[in-house]
């Protein structure tokens, strides 16, 4: 139990410590492709730091919705946080690792987020909730088959199982975990909004979805809001990463591994956040009508997992 507890604040600790500094690896990473130098790779630390400090206005128009949306959005994905091991993987305890839970949780995000967006009587929030519930319609059973492909894989419906036999396999290169990854990718590019589905960076009317959603956010709220939202990216990305890559990843907790642990995974989240950045840099925004075909090529390739892990 005392173990477990360790856990949960060292993991805790860790997700917002490292949050902010892939989000700002990335932007790093498509500033040198497009010739600029680039913001400093702290710059989303003093960014937050910064709206701390800023007061929070509220429209006229809003209600409550708006003033606990940024806190439930926050507290929603610091638990999915206890379900995704960083460094070091405990045995579960309860629910937490859960994998339908998790994404429950993710869910829960987003419906408060698109709520915010909404109860601000924004044209533009309300363009942007309404562009994200439409993605999410389509992207959501996607997303399903994708974590169904991983439960059939490892055998387990548990995220703390599935990282503990890929710690003990060591690198599972296999062209099932491959596939796997392509998907997963795929997966982190949409739930966080990322090119070519959402472009971050823009606040242009025509194109922005989750922007449009925060845009009437201001202050700690906004803070919130943007720590959130690399905080979900993280987890994504420490999926991915303690799947397919897992080396370094602990079973049994000393204070030695714990640290070299921690740099490895910096290490190894740097390295996927420049293959993000890169990618974005090498593609365009798909126009809207168009984002289920790259969400279908996610669903085949789990479809085809299941299929195999079935009637292998």
């Amino acid at each position: 139990m005392n173990g477990f507890l360790l856990y949960l604040v060292l993991n805790t600790l860790v997700v917002l410590a490292i949050a902010p500094l892939f989000v700002s690896l990335i932007k790093k990473v498509k500033a040198r492709t497009q010739g600029r130098s680039g913001p400093s790779v702290f710059q989303t630390y003093y960014n937050l730091a910064k709206l701390l400090k800023k007061e929070v206005i509220y429209s006229p128009n809003s209600s409550r919705i708006m003033r606990v949306a940024p806190i439930v959005n926050m507290a929603a994905l610091l638990v999915a946080a206890l379900f995704v091991p960083l460094v070091f993987v405990p045995e579960p305890l309860g629910g937490i690792g859960n994998i339908i839970l998790f994404l429950y949780l993710l869910a829960l995000a987003k419906f408060f987020m698109a709520l915010a967006g909404l109860d601000a009587g924004s044209s533009f929030g309300g363009m942007g909730s309404s562009r994200e519930m439409s993605i999410s319609a389509i992207i959501e059973p996607t997303t399903i088959i994708v974590f169904a492909a991983l439960v059939f894989v490892f055998k387990s419906l548990n995220i703390f199982d599935m990282f503990a036999t890929s710690a003990a396999a060591g690198t599972l290169a296999t062209p099932v975990l491959i596939l796997l990854g392509i998907s997963l990718f795929i997966i982190l590019i949409v739930e966080t909004s990322r090119l070519p589905v959402d472009n971050p960076e823009t606040h242009l009317e025509l194109t922005m979805i989750h922007e449009g959603m925060i845009l009437e956010q201001s202050g700690r709220n906004l803070a919130l809001m943007e720590l959130s939202a690399a905080v979900k990216l993280t987890l994504l990305m420490a999926i991915l990463i303690n799947l397919i890559v897992p080396f370094g990843l602990m079973t049994t907790f000393t204070l030695a591994g714990l640290l070299i642990a921690a740099l490895l995974f910096v290490v190894k989240g740097s390295i996927l956040a420049g293959i993000i950045g890169l990618f974005e840099s090498s593609t365009a925004k798909m126009r809207f009508f168009r984002l289920p075909s790259l969400f279908a090529m996610a669903f085949f390739f789990s479809t085809l997992i299941i299929i195999i892990e079935v009637f292998a």
